[in-house]
């Protein structure tokens, strides 16, 4: 079963990982291209198409998670990191998704526990930025 699980996933052409990655920034991004990536693809092509191609056409495109859930396991997962810019960026699209600033916050709270106070309060100064900047824009909410 895992051989062909294997052999499924080696079979699929990179056009076929890159277009899945497309949608899944396209679902998470409100079907604007991801400001981040477009900027990588200029100067960086090869880590843009890597990271289109797996990191959101392989493994974001899973099945198991939802994508609420995977959002607050990234946003989670890079503020542990001490990664506020891309803490930020997953921030964003969870709120595109439905996530409340609240649950954002807390998310951040818990971040305390296993990775520390600083990296929380970095989390949590990204987070205000990011809940400022949506405020500002019109037509976006926090």
């Amino acid at each position: 079963m895992l051989c062909g699980t294997f052999t499924t996933a080696i079979a699929q052409t990179t056009e076929e990982r890159l277009q899945r990655g497309d949608t899944v920034v396209g679902s998470l991004n409100n079907g604007v291209p991801q400001p981040t990536l477009e900027r990588m693809r200029k100067e960086f092509p090869f880590l843009a198409e890597a990271t289109q191609a797996y990191a959101l056409g392989d493994v974001w495109s899973r099945p198991g998670l939802d994508n609420r859930t995977r959002q607050l396991a990234a946003v989670a997962a890079f503020a542990a990191m001490g990664e506020a810019a891309f803490m930020k960026i997953h921030a964003g699209y969870a709120l595109n998704i439905g996530v409340s600033e609240g649950e954002l916050k807390e998310v951040i709270y818990m971040v305390t526990v296993p990775a520390g106070f600083p990296r929380a309060i970095a989390a949590s100064q990204a987070l205000s930025e990011l809940f400022a900047e949506r405020r500002a824009a019109p037509g976006k909410q926090p």
